[in-house]
């Protein structure tokens, strides 16, 4: 999960990532770092500030397929859409 330090998780994060996710999602998640990785570059160069606090609730969504990843957040109005992610990214759970 070391590739977390490069979208500025810090060693704490990542522990809690670990010791609070089910085994086989933290496998998942190293086995398909690159998957992930494109996932996270998405929302951060989509401009969520927030991004890091997405991924430690909502990880497991982070390995779904890059496309549909993007197809989740690109029928919505971007700055509408980073907006209500900054207010509460609870939403996410709805788009």
């Amino acid at each position: 999960m070391n590739f977390l330090k490069k979208y500025d998780f810090n060693k704490q994060d990542i522990e809690e990532l670990l010791n609070n996710s089910p085994l086989i999602l933290t496998q998942e998640i190293e086995k398909h770092s690159k998957l992930v990785s494109k996932n996270i570059e998405y929302l951060k160069d989509l401009g969520v500030s927030n991004y890091r606090d997405i991924f430690k609730k909502y990880y497991d969504m982070f390995l779904m397929d890059n496309s549909n990843f993007i197809e989740v957040f690109a029928k919505y109005d971007r700055d509408d859409l980073i907006e209500k992610l900054e207010k509460n990214m609870a939403i996410i759970e709805f788009l």
